[in-house]
């Protein structure tokens, strides 16, 4: 294993692992609304620091994780199994994480739904977009939204509403969505209805 793999981790491991958590469970817990996650991480290119806080912040030897084949390389394999100790399949339905390049590829049904009595054993995934501001107006209502919120993230694909409209309905079942770029997160649960403003 080279120094590669060892550099650019956790700082204060229990601190910024915390600060993460935080970041995190509050943009899930409060969909639509911008957290910062800059934690300091230098990962191997082409993993975003984004996708690299959230998978050290949460992923450990029993939470698998899926990786685009984009940001797929010697080096980040190594980081991350250092970093997380968590495998690294080739699986995505048998993934709790997937770290992911581009919404153009990404269909929410290959990834595990989770199941009736365990609905929350499904996948998360970390999405990476260009920006969290400047596309599309999408609409937000459901639990923590007080009203409804509109978020402008990027880039996100031409099915994307309707794949989210599917997610919904499987309720309890279905992935939860967490939108990175610039440092900071916005967390989509299942729970959150999403349409396009207007609509």
């Amino acid at each position: 294993m080279d120094g590669q793999s060892l550099e650019g981790g956790f700082d204060d491991p229990v601190m910024d692992a915390q600060r993460g958590f935080r970041a995190i469970m509050d943009a899930l817990a409060n969909p639509g609304t911008l957290h910062t996650l800059d934690l300091g991480l230098t990962p191997p290119a082409p993993l975003p620091a984004e996708c690299a806080a959230v998978a050290l912040t949460l992923c450990d030897p029993e939470s698998p994780i899926w990786l685009d084949p984009a940001f797929e390389n010697a080096a980040v394999l190594a980081w991350l199994r250092f970093h997380t100790g968590a495998p690294i399949i080739s699986d995505r339905s048998k993934a709790a994480f997937a770290l992911v390049s581009t919404a153009s590829s990404l269909a929410f049904a290959d990834f595990t739904q989770g199941d009736d009595l365990y609905p929350d054993r499904s996948t998360t995934i970390v999405l990476a977009v260009p920006a969290l501001s400047g596309g599309a107006v999408l609409c937000l209502k459901g639990p923590g939204i007080q009203t409804e919120i509109t978020i402008t993230p990027m880039d996100l694909s031409a099915d994307f509403l309707d794949q989210w409209s599917h997610n919904n309905a499987r309720f309890p079942r279905g992935i939860d969505l967490l939108l990175v770029a610039e440092n900071q997160v916005i967390g989509l649960p299942r729970t959150t209805r999403i349409e396009a403003k207007g609509a």
